[in-house]
């Protein structure tokens, strides 16, 4: 079990990652943008930091900001709720090497699965059954009538 965890999102996702980490007797330390300053999961959390301007490229995806206030704040591990950072294979390759527990898949998995070929083949040597397709990129319409693919489109 960590005894503090940051949490890299914002509003009712991060309301819910500070209640479960409060049931769980877990230091919560929360990131925010100048947008979110009176957003309620700001005050939730047992340590708040403000990481950027209002735009999410400025803040939320702000990986240096965010790396360097777990590390001020002495933060075990990074929960990154789901959206923005969640998947992102950089995000999770630092946090490693920090020494800071990325809470979710290693940024290997991340760099797999982020891939539908590499996914594909992946699951395929593994033996998992995949539907039938190609494990070869798809390039035209043309290409996928050839594979007698069809293609649905809403």
């Amino acid at each position: 079990m960590f005894n503090k965890v940051l949490i890299a999102n914002r509003g009712e996702i991060a309301s819910r990652v500070i209640r479960t980490c409060k049931s769980l007797g877990v230091k919560t330390v929360a990131v925010y943008s100048e947008a979110d300053q009176e957003a309620p999961f700001v005050s939730e959390a047992d340590e708040s930091y403000l990481i950027g301007g209002p735009k999410v490229n400025e803040s939320y995806l702000n990986i240096d900001a965010i790396v360097n206030v777990a590390k001020e704040t002495n933060s075990e591990a990074v929960h990154p709720g789901y959206g923005l950072l969640s998947e992102n294979t950089e995000f999770a390759k630092r946090l490693e090497d920090e020494n800071i527990v990325f809470i979710g898949p290693d940024s290997n998995a991340i760099n797999q699965m982020g891939s539908k070929l590499t996914a594909r083949q992946t699951m395929e040597k593994a033996g998992v059954p995949i539907i039938p397709g190609t494990n070869d990129p798809v390039e035209s319409v043309k290409m996928l009538n050839k594979l007698q693919v069809t293609l649905v489109i809403p």
